[in-house]
């Protein structure tokens, strides 16, 4: 479900970008305001940009969210300081915690906007450390800041 959400948001994303980029470009007449003028197969063209956007929005969940393991041996209570000093350098706040398991959002409410508030990232125990999940490039950087944070000497 969480997917088909994610699709729906993206989809009205690039609906809303395109018409903010469109409604400039005809402020400063760059472009005519007449659809028939602006593209080229004019109202015909509305219809095959909402299949390029679907098709995109239909895409980007799968490629844009993701779920890594850290292997960070120890207990959690020796871990959580410096697990919380990395995300909190990293612009997140602690949302949640239950047991072991924590929940981060970004501090920067215009950040959050800019991600359609699917800005969380998730770390759950498991047998080898954690597993963290989010979206993708957020991911790869606080996995890999996470590692260098615990990494032996």
């Amino acid at each position: 479900m969480k997917y088909i959400v994610r699709a729906i948001k993206y989809y009205i994303y690039y609906w809303l970008l395109l018409a903010v980029l469109l409604g400039i470009l005809v402020l400063f007449k760059f472009v005519d305001s007449n659809p028939e003028a602006m593209f080229r197969h004019g109202y015909d063209s509305f219809w095959q940009i909402g299949l390029m956007f679907g098709v995109v929005a239909l895409a980007y969940p799968f490629f844009g969210f993701k779920k890594y393991g850290i292997a960070l041996p120890g207990e959690y209570k020796d871990l959580r300081p410096g697990i919380l000093e990395v995300m909190e350098g990293r612009g997140y706040e602690l949302e949640t915690e239950d047991g072991e398991n924590m929940t981060f959002r970004l501090r920067n409410k215009f950040n959050r906007l800019t991600r359609m508030l699917e800005d969380r990232v998730t770390l759950e125990r498991d047998l080898h450390g954690f597993m963290i999940e989010g979206p993708n490039r957020d991911v790869v950087r606080l996995k890999n800041a996470i590692e260098y944070k615990f990494r032996e000497e």
